[in-house]
């Protein structure tokens, strides 16, 4: 194996970033003329989780209703790719309808610190947005 070989593939000594990629494509070069790929196992995980939303379903009171009907045959969120969770480490995006309460929200905050780092959340409905109405 030669050196730029082994720079390429140990992260002590070459970070992930522009100067790993370079040597890797000057590795690759001949390989991706042929159609393979070669990349980081992060890249791939990364590049695939932009193509779907994975949500957590956090519902607390009567707008979870309405956002399980969205996953229903007249919607069908799943053919767009948004495919609900049941759990927080599977998760992208967190979706809280209904009312979050003192109570709730220590449980609340214990979902959202197990979801892997990109994360978001989603106010759903007035009860979530505003505290009821």
């Amino acid at each position: 194996m030669s050196d730029a070989t082994m720079l390429a593939w140990n992260r002590d000594h070459l970070p992930p970033g522009p100067e790993q990629d370079a040597v890797i494509k000057g590795i690759t070069g001949e390989i991706a003329d042929k159609g393979f790929l070669v990349a980081n196992l992060d890249k791939v995980v990364n590049w695939a989780r932009t193509g779907s939303l994975w949500p957590m379903t956090f519902g607390l009171a009567c707008c979870a209703v309405e956002m399980i009907h969205a996953y229903m045959p007249r919607y069908d969120l799943d053919r767009l790719g948004i495919i609900p969770r049941a759990s927080p480490r599977q998760s992208d995006v967190m979706i809280v309808a209904g009312t979050l309460t003192n109570k709730m929200a220590p449980a609340l905050r214990k979902v959202y610190d197990q979801m892997p780092e990109p994360r978001w959340v989603i106010s759903m409905g007035s009860c979530a947005n505003g505290g009821g109405y």
